[in-house]
């Protein structure tokens, strides 16, 4: 069972404006907000390498996420129709189709 706690964009911006904005340590800051620190090191990471996508939220992929998505999508559509060929032709002669080749 997942008993990860999960925390709002909200929440993680104003841990990491406690650090950043009003000077508080980062284990001060972690402290009081009942968190570990070196999660909030990482909110403060993320954060200085946004490209848009830090705390997407769940849900929420990049378009490379999103990319290998569909595409393992596609592989495992086509894999399906190559047995289903497979079962159809199973009881076909020999020489109505050419042998699979590897």
């Amino acid at each position: 069972m997942d008993t990860r706690k999960k925390y709002s964009k909200e929440f993680k911006l104003d841990a990491i404006s406690l650090v950043l904005e009003q000077g508080y340590s980062r284990a001060e800051a972690a402290r009081s907000l009942g968190i570990n620190a070196n999660i909030l090191c990482r909110w403060i990471k993320e954060s200085e390498t946004d490209d848009g996508t830090a705390f997407r939220g769940n849900g929420k992929l990049t378009a490379e996420q999103a990319e290998i998505r569909n595409l393992r999508g596609e592989v495992r559509r086509l894999k399906m129709e190559k047995d289903i060929l497979k079962k159809a032709t199973a009881g076909m002669p020999d020489h109505f189709f050419a042998k699979e080749t590897r």
